[in-house]
């Protein structure tokens, strides 16, 4: 186990290992209250920590029987001659960012990876 008591009694965790136990939740039919008895950790603390992995600021190894849903983006061939008028929004916490519906889907990305922090 990776913890370490600080002065003020309170216990602090590696983010690898924050990333372990995270990956355990995600095997079905496995709760989030069993793997916080496992680790005797609050299920409050485990659920914010699922957060930060979804929110992709905490890395989650693979684990025998974790279920992931891949992302995939498909390149774009060529420009497409079709334009929408129908408005894009994106919302990322508290910004909200609204594109005409003729943006081009690699500017989408663009902008969701510049949101998201990843490159």
């Amino acid at each position: 186990m990776e913890v370490v008591v600080g002065p003020s009694g309170k216990r602090r965790w590696s983010d690898a290992y924050k990333g372990r136990v995270v990956a355990e939740t995600l095997v079905p039919g496995v709760t989030v209250n069993e793997v916080a008895r496992r680790h005797d950790l609050r299920p409050n603390h485990l659920s914010a920590w699922r957060q930060q992995a979804k929110d992709g600021k905490l890395a989650v190894p693979d684990l025998a029987g974790a279920e992931f849903v891949p992302v995939v983006i498909e390149p774009v061939d060529a420009p497409s001659a079709i334009t929408s008028t129908v408005a894009i929004e994106i919302i990322h916490g508290g910004v909200a960012i609204r594109l005409d519906g003729g943006t081009a889907a690699a500017r989408i990305v663009e902008i969701v990876h510049a949101l998201s922090g990843t490159s």
